[in-house]
């Protein structure tokens, strides 16, 4: 079965593929969002928040992006601006966890978007950076079931994304070969692609950076769950059943300032901003709010950020997902993580 899944891969990898998702119309596919949207009732998690409160969910949720960012900083020897962690006063430490409170939710269709360079068979591991370099982020992420307000517990999340230039990895992104930017053949390679299995609080770690943009879509970064995978033991997981299918966006301010440094200055492919991209304004529009929130762990932007978001999933889809490609087999240990870099 995995032969035959790779070979039929192979074949559609071979046909040409652009970098705004190829064969996509974004139009038919942003309206079939916004469409499930309308007849779904629920965009949000406003209604989950009493009882997300009453069980400990969000205390933790705050407590966790705490530790982590102050994780980084005693790690790094970072200072935040304005205070470090040492001696704040408790003015500072009420309103830092009230930022962190702040939990952007929404929920997505399965299916709808899934996009072209979605590949099964990817490792389970926290660190997806390898040796892609740009400005580092830590994902917090948490999936919350719309219908009961609790967390999706023991389900493993997918995450995949472009690098710094606007390039996936994993994938052969043809029609960049007569282009005077940097291009490189990705086929087969894994970095900025990972699954984590969700915890109590229905939560997920990653380490990644920041993706750069490229034609006819925001930045953003893909996030599938699957209710109930299985892994196999060289640490992947290949499963074709998804329970949620979404992608995270960023702020445009903080995606104006990201792309100002290197190298995400010398992606030269054509830029789509949050305003104009249709995904993201139908989401908008219906009362989701997929950005993530974050806050930076040191003075310089390049020291990077934690970011944050709390996914509203519909615990009871089970839907199928078409891969570009299973990977399989696979080394049992994936490929030594590298830290992210300037």
């Amino acid at each position: 079965m995995y032969t035959s899944i790779l070979s039929l891969a192979l074949g559609i990898a071979s046909l040409p593929l652009v970098a705004s998702h190829p064969g996509e119309d974004h139009h038919k596919e942003a309206m079939k969002r916004r469409e499930f949207l309308q007849n779904s009732g629920v965009a949000n998690l406003d209604h989950c928040a009493g009882q997300l409160e009453a069980s400990g969910v969000t205390a933790r949720s705050i407590q966790r992006r705490q530790n982590l960012v102050h994780g980084i900083r005693e790690k790094r020897g970072l200072v935040a601006r304005g205070s470090g962690h040492v001696g704040r006063s408790y003015d500072a430490q009420v309103n830092e966890a009230e930022n962190f409170k702040k939990n952007a939710s929404c929920i997505l269709a399965p299916e709808e978007i899934l996009g072209p360079y979605y590949v099964a068979g990817e490792y389970i591991r926290s660190n997806v950076v390898e040796d892609q370099v740009g400005v580092p982020v830590h994902l917090d992420i948490s999936f919350i079931d719309v219908n009961t307000c609790k967390p999706l517990v023991n389900s493993y999340a997918d995450i995949w994304q472009a690098n710094a230039t606007g390039v996936y990895g994993g994938v052969v992104q043809e029609g960049f070969e007569n282009r005077n930017d940097t291009w490189e053949e990705t086929w087969g390679l894994t970095w900025l692609r990972g699954i984590q299995k969700t915890d109590e609080d229905g939560a997920v770690h990653f380490e990644t950076i920041f993706p750069g943009h490229y034609e006819g879509r925001a930045v953003h970064i893909h996030v599938l769950t699957h209710p109930d995978a299985k892994p196999l033991p060289n640490n992947t997981i290949i499963d074709e059943r998804a329970s949620h299918v979404g992608q995270m966006y960023f702020d445009q301010d903080l995606v104006d300032r990201v792309e100002e440094t290197a190298p995400y200055n010398t992606n030269n492919q054509p830029r789509t901003s949050n305003a104009e991209d249709e995904f993201l304004q139908g989401d908008l529009a219906e009362g989701g709010y997929p950005y993530l929130q974050y806050q930076l762990v040191g003075d310089k932007l390049e020291d990077g950020l934690v970011a944050w978001l709390n996914f509203g999933v519909n615990g009871t889809e089970d839907k199928i997902v078409d891969p570009i490609t299973t990977y399989h087999p696979r080394p049992t240990q994936p490929p030594k993580a590298c830290p992210a870099k300037h």
